[in-house]
């Protein structure tokens, strides 16, 4: 059975898409090779934000297990989240106060790191999925940031460069400690290495986990040491767009149950956002190798 939520998820993310692509319509037909995926970066973070919203606007379910316990007024930090998520996928999706709501975004994102995954690490430190959330958030602090900076690079260019500097590192280490993850697990569902499983029926499993973990290791690597960084980023960006399209959105398509979709929502969600988060880094990166600031 569909859920009223899950329909408002799915609607939601539906709309923002098309939305998206319709305004970026003649960049996407200007661009070439990669500029045509890099372009849709600041779409594949909105669509993911508009995504979570109805799931925070229901409420009391999130507030049990997300809303940190000594916080006060949990339900008015939920709805603001919900809110937030919603406005910040409109500016993207419009492409209007980029600067301000990807500055905020990457800050929402950040705070939720320092107050519920950062906690959760400290308290579990061998547990593998604690650390792979931490560094999911980070990251997608790390993309909205790297758009910000992108966006300041005229008029303050020393925060610009600092910005994106943050979000080049903080990617850099998530692909690699996603790559790690996928070597020592290739069982698990490849992209971001959450509880998952790769689902029976697609063939060579394991294999895809390892394919999965090479690029990411291969890509953080030369993200990390700067080296042909912008292609590195469009790479992580263009795995994580092919996983969102041709695993995840499957998964979801055969899901059975509110759950079950519930889950595969938000997965299709997070990795679409993890691509998002990679691409509008490598828009924000030089393109020509000779100018890559030295770091």
């Amino acid at each position: 059975m569909l859920s009223s939520t899950n329909f408002w998820m799915g609607f939601a993310g539906l709309i923002y898409l098309v939305a998206g692509v319709f305004i970026l319509r003649k960049e996407i037909s200007a661009a070439r090779g990669w500029d045509k995926l890099i372009t849709l970066g600041g779409v594949f973070i909105a669509v993911p934000l508009a995504v979570f919203a109805p799931e925070h606007f229901r409420g009391p379910a999130f507030v049990q297990n997300m809303v940190p316990s000594w916080m006060p007024a949990h339900l008015f930090w939920v709805y603001l989240v919900a809110c937030a998520l919603l406005a910040a996928a409109t500016s993207l999706t419009v492409r209007k106060f980029v600067r301000l709501s990807s500055t905020l975004l990457g800050l929402m994102f950040f705070l939720f790191v320092c107050m519920i995954y950062v906690p959760s690490a400290l308290k579990h430190p061998t547990n593998r999925f604690a650390w792979t959330y931490l560094l999911r958030d980070l990251s997608f602090a790390a993309g909205a940031w790297a758009l910000a900076g992108l966006q300041c690079r005229v008029s303050s260019p020393q925060l610009s460069k600092w910005m994106i500097l943050f979000g080049r590192i903080v990617i850099a280490i998530a692909a690699i400690f996603f790559a790690v993850q996928h070597v020592l697990h290739p069982e698990f569902a490849p992209g971001v290495p959450l509880e998952l499983t790769t689902p029976s029926w697609v063939p060579f499993p394991s294999v895809w986990g390892y394919l999965a973990g090479a690029l990411l290791l291969v890509a953080g690597i030369a993200l990390a040491l700067n080296k042909k960084s912008r292609i590195a980023a469009a790479s992580i960006g263009a795995l994580m767009t092919v996983l969102t399209l041709s695993l995840y959105l499957l998964i979801l398509v055969l899901a059975h149950g509110g759950s079950e979709i519930n889950e595969a929502l938000n997965y299709v969600a997070d990795t679409l956002l993890f691509a998002g988060a990679a691409l509008v880094l490598a828009s924000a990166l030089p393109r020509d190798p000779d100018r890559v600031e030295k770091t």
